[in-house]
């Protein structure tokens, strides 16, 4: 099998700062944090911003300026920042940060979805911050948009602009036909980086099954032209990825897709979660790609032509 690609995704924007210590929020943490992980063999290092005082999802800029730069000088790790922010920013504030910093590599949603978090609020004893519980409660009526305008307004000023390679984020079958509709307009060159996305309520249940189904039909589609890598929220996110790393695809982890390293135990750092991964993959024969390596495999633009 191929050399396999290990994501860490290190904040998110799903989480709320009261469910766990351990979730990064300010600058100095989100960059502590990423460098652990990429130390701990993660190749590439999803981010997302969060307001400093109170950890709330961010698109500001200078909130990205609060880690981006540390992470640059430490790491050759690829750094993939979001466009899809939070379901509650506009598409303009989810671009502000990716559009000034230029980053080698973005995430795309590829369909508009429910995203719904309010379950979580049953789970939370005490919230730290005013913001937290309507911030959840607002997702039972709230539709994350990603509309085929949206997408092709990313793909412009992110990969025409500058570019921008992207991590396709697939929360349902729907949004591999979305990817083929866009492939078959020219607007998107392989090789496509697919992300099967699982445990979104509002999207694709983390049933072996449809990862399968999701692998002959992207197969069907786009033939050679793709690879694939899976996540999954919450206790199925290590499951998930040891399956997907078995059928040849990549997996990603980190705090923003789970906050536990087992039943019921708090993962400390991204880290843990990027060494337990790694000594799986590593026991089904699977050897971690370097940046390098995910650079050449992915096509992507280099280090040096960041803007941060």
């Amino acid at each position: 099998m191929s050399k396999i690609i290990i994501t860490c995704a290190i904040t998110g924007s799903i989480h709320v700062p009261s469910q766990s210590p351990h979730l990064p929020v300010t600058g100095e943490q989100i960059a502590a944090s990423a460098l652990g992980a990429a130390e701990a063999g993660a190749t590439i290092l999803h981010l997302h911003a969060r307001r400093p005082a109170d950890g709330h999802p961010s698109s500001a800029p200078e909130d990205w300026a609060g880690f981006l730069p540390k992470i640059r000088a430490g790491t050759d790790a690829v750094v993939n920042m979001t466009t899809g922010g939070s379901a509650i920013m506009t598409l303009d504030q989810r671009l502000a940060a990716p559009k000034r910093f230029s980053p080698e590599m973005c995430s795309l949603n590829m369909g508009s979805m429910n995203f719904a978090l309010y379950p979580m609020i049953s789970r939370i004893k005490h919230f730290q911050y005013p913001w937290e519980e309507p911030f959840l409660r607002a997702t039972e009526d709230m539709v994350f948009k990603n509309t085929p305008r949206d997408i092709e307004h990313v793909l412009r000023e992110m990969g025409d602009e500058r570019g921008a390679r992207f991590e396709f984020e697939c929360y349902d079958i729907g949004h591999l036909t979305m990817l083929k509709h866009f492939v078959d307009r020219g607007a998107v060159k392989p090789p496509y980086f697919l992300q099967f996305v699982f445990g979104v309520l509002g999207g694709m249940a983390p049933e072996p099954d449809t990862l399968t189904h999701l692998k002959r039909t992207a197969d069907r589609l786009f033939g050679s032209d793709y690879l694939f890598s899976v996540l999954a929220a919450g206790r199925a996110q290590i499951p998930m990825a040891t399956m997907a790393a078995a059928m040849g695809g990549h997996v990603r982890v980190g705090l923003e897709d789970s906050l536990y390293i087992g039943k019921g135990r708090l993962a400390e750092s991204n880290a843990s979660q990027v060494r337990l991964i790694r000594g799986i993959v590593e026991a089904l024969g699977r050897d971690v790609a370097t940046p390098a390596e995910a650079r050449a495999m992915l096509g992507l633009k280099g280090k040096d032509k960041v803007a941060f």
